[in-house]
């Protein structure tokens, strides 16, 4: 019955079977199902991203949810979203794209409709609040919707310990007048803003990793300027292609970490305190001043009485003070003292006469020669 049954369906006995099986694993057994792709060959660069258009999406469209992404803004971003959000409406839109700003919580929110045709445009319009979220102005922000454009928010603020040191190291990486940030953006052709503690970048892949080295460099107290310096010369080593497919590494610089020794600032030697043989007496407590002056005993209307009274006197106290500087205001002026005038200059009158006086004493002093000579 087996053999009619075989050669009626006409297919083979078993034992053919099991020897047409065992055939392909000579060649291995997963090339048993595979098939050839005349479509794939070597010359595909499989990582290039695949543009697509409006009308190469089928009218039904691609997406069967609905996808939507939403962050915070700080409340000083609030002010600027609402003047732009309009525009950001309209750029959405281009994309089959909906985007709502809530000002109550303060969040941004995008998300696809059923006309969407491009499913990856809505983490790039994420990207997109993302910046604008951290100060980035919509004329940048939007480039980020384009297919070579993409973006990155780094966290600086958990980088470095010291609040002190993570001010100096952001502003190293700012430099003066922004000519360190300028020369980095110059070199890597991305778009970098440091703003609180995060720095957002905007550009290739390949700049993007670049500019977070260096900041990454930066907060570990490695000067931007190295960096600057290494990219300058791998631009120019790029230029030239003799040295395309060599090695660079003997025309990049090594700079070597120097610990430099900083004069020690002299602290000033604390004088030693005398340790006395009985600790000091406690500060009063409010009771026992109360007790001294003898608040403590009286009833809350007689306590209550005591301080209207001394309230009281200290307001009469401090009207008359006040009373006392008004009236000083209508005193007289006490009157200055007059200097004694200088003796006024002898005439020649008065000269001769003093001097014949004196020499009437002289004379009158003087032994006549007679008695010298006894």
């Amino acid at each position: 019955m087996k053999k009619k049954r075989e050669a009626k369906s006409g297919q083979p006995a078993t034992s053919e079977v099991h020897e047409s099986a065992k055939e392909p694993s000579s060649d291995g057994a997963k090339k048993k199902y595979r098939k050839e792709k005349p479509w794939d060959h070597e010359g595909i660069d499989h990582w290039k991203p695949v543009s697509m258009s409006k009308e190469d999406v089928p009218s039904t469209g691609v997406l069967m949810e609905e996808s939507s992404f939403a962050t915070l803004f700080p409340q000083y971003r609030e002010q600027y979203l609402k003047q732009v959000w309009p525009d950001v409406k309209s750029l959405l839109a281009e994309h089959e794209l909906v985007g709502e700003l809530n000002l109550i919580e303060g969040s941004m929110t995008v998300r696809t409709t059923k006309k969407t045709w491009d499913p990856y445009i809505i983490v790039k319009a994420r990207d997109m609040i993302k910046l604008l979220a951290r100060s980035v102005p919509l004329p940048q922000a939007k480039k980020v919707l384009d297919d070579e454009v993409y973006c990155d928010i780094m966290k600086i603020g958990g980088l470095v310990r010291s609040k002190e040191r993570f001010v100096k190291r952001r502003q190293r990486l700012v430099g003066p007048n922004g000519s360190t940030l300028k020369a980095i953006e110059l070199l890597t052709q991305c778009f970098v803003l440091v703003q609180g503690q995060t720095v957002s970048i905007m550009g290739s892949i390949k700049g993007i990793k670049q500019v977070r080295r260096i900041v990454e460099d930066c907060f570990h107290n490695i000067h931007p300027i190295y960096h600057i310096k290494e990219l300058m010369i791998r631009r120019e080593l790029e230029k030239d292609p003799e040295l395309k497919n060599e090695n660079w590494e003997r025309f990049l610089p090594h700079f070597k970490n120097r610990n430099v020794q900083r004069k020690k600032l002299k602290t000033k030697k604390a004088k030693k305190k005398t340790k006395d043989v009985f600790p000091p007496q406690p500060a009063p407590r409010k009771e026992d001043l109360q007790m001294e002056s003898g608040e403590f005993f009286l009833n809350e209307k007689e306590r209550q009485l005591r301080q209207r009274i001394a309230k009281r006197e200290a307001q009469q106290a401090k009207s008359a003070e006040k009373r006392r500087e008004r009236a000083k205001e209508y005193e007289p002026p006490v009157p200055k003292a007059k200097k004694p005038k200088k003796a006024s200059e002898e005439s020649a009158k008065e000269i001769a006469q003093r001097l014949a006086r004196k020499a009437q004493v002289n004379s009158s002093k003087k032994r006549p020669a007679s008695d010298l000579l006894l």
